[in-house]
């Protein structure tokens, strides 16, 4: 099973193209299929609208990457396995390319999807939340603004959700799946299964630490590649947070806190992993 993108693998991309893309002009476009494209009804009623325009920025809404365009936005949603590549107009397609974006200096940007699950469309700018009503509905996003320590806690204690599935809650916390909440709860010393609202002050004050340390961290080191979710970025380049890891993937290695083998229980279509030490 190949697993989605995370927050800091979003956010590598999302810099990588900002600094790229900025000031850039759309050239041309293609789509191989209609696989990934929301709302169209032909190939050419999306490509025919990217043509001639100028990138402005790069931003993200959660996991979905924006794109600036004058007054639109070119909405880009990865799905599980699925990669944007900076590459030169003469290098080798590769398999399952979706879209081609050529720009009129500096080569393409290249959607590779082997699955066809990702999103792309085009929206007006002044349209934005109208159109993709998820963004309306995001919770805390502890890359693109500074979380409120009182406002995390309040949040945490006013649900009663097993610690897991809060932390992977779009609607709580944005971009935090399967890796990052495994690392998350060790580096706090709390359990998958713990009930949130049975935390001590004490407690959310850890788990509010590892929140922010650990996706600083990941986006420092570019992301994680693993077997089952290989990632590289823009340029080609995998991720090195996998060094890093304590317990996502590391059954049976002797836990960094405890020297005891670090577990794992399934955990809805996957795995949690965890140290006898989180409580």
């Amino acid at each position: 099973m190949t697993i989605a993108l995370e927050l800091p693998e979003i956010e590598t991309v999302r810099r990588d193209l900002d600094r790229d893309l900025a000031g850039r002009k759309v050239k041309s476009a293609e789509a191989a299929s209609m696989a990934v494209l929301e709302g169209y009804r032909n190939r050419k009623q999306f490509t025919g609208q990217l043509e001639g325009r100028k990138v402005a920025s790069v931003r993200r809404a959660g996991l979905h990457l924006c794109v600036e365009l004058d007054d639109q936005y070119l909405v880009i949603r990865l799905g599980p396995g699925a990669l944007l590549r900076r590459q030169a107009n003469k290098e080798a397609v590769e398999p399952r390319t979706e879209v081609t974006i050529t720009f009129t200096q500096g080569g393409q940007l290249r959607l590779v999807d082997p699955k066809g699950d990702s999103q792309v469309r085009l929206v007006g700018a002044d349209a934005i939340f109208e159109e993709l009503p998820e963004l309306d509905r995001l919770g805390l996003d502890p890359i693109g603004e500074p979380i409120s320590w009182t406002d995390f806690a309040r949040r945490v204690l006013s649900r009663s959700t097993p610690l897991k599935d809060l932390l992977c809650d779009e609607s709580f916390i944005v971009g935090i799946g399967d890796v990052y909440s495994d690392e998350i709860l060790f580096s706090s010393g709390l359990r998958h299964d713990r009930p949130s609202d049975s935390l001590s002050s004490q407690e959310v004050r850890r788990l509010y630490r590892a929140v922010v340390e650990i996706i600083h961290d990941a986006v420092k080191y570019r992301g994680t590649s693993l077997e089952e979710r290989p990632f590289v970025d823009v340029f080609g380049s995998p991720g090195i947070y996998q060094d890093h890891l304590a317990v996502f993937g590391r059954t049976g290695d002797l836990s960094p806190r405890s020297r005891l083998p670090i577990q794992r229980a399934k955990y809805k279509n996957g795995w949690t992993y965890y140290c006898d030490t989180q409580v």
